[in-house]
């Protein structure tokens, strides 16, 4: 499955690329594929795994914040393996051209 998360510490001024940081690195650890984007993180990987990843990240971030909203969205289509990028591909070979990720 694909989740996309965001995870929002409230009350910590403008910038939360420090926090966006430390979240990042416990994704990488986490040996899951993943993506980060200027809006969130995708990660792909089995339920359980990916679920447990998300939790671990708010719970970093909730140690540091006062507040925090999580978001999750989820593609989970039976079967499927290698998403991530295999999307990506997909959009690309339809569109017959390079484009932006």
């Amino acid at each position: 499955m694909l989740a996309t998360f965001t995870i929002v510490p409230l009350g910590e001024g403008e910038s939360i690329s420090p926090t966006v940081a430390k979240v990042i690195r416990m994704v990488d650890a986490s040996g899951l594929d993943y993506k980060l984007t200027a809006m969130g993180t995708i990660v792909e990987g089995d339920w359980k795994a990916v679920m447990e990843l998300i939790g671990k990240c708010h719970a970093l971030v909730r140690k540091g914040s006062p507040r925090v909203l999580t978001s999750i969205t989820i593609d989970d289509r039976k079967g499927a393996k290698k998403r991530l990028e295999g999307k990506v591909e997909s959009v690309r070979r339809k569109a017959g051209k390079e484009i932006r990720t």
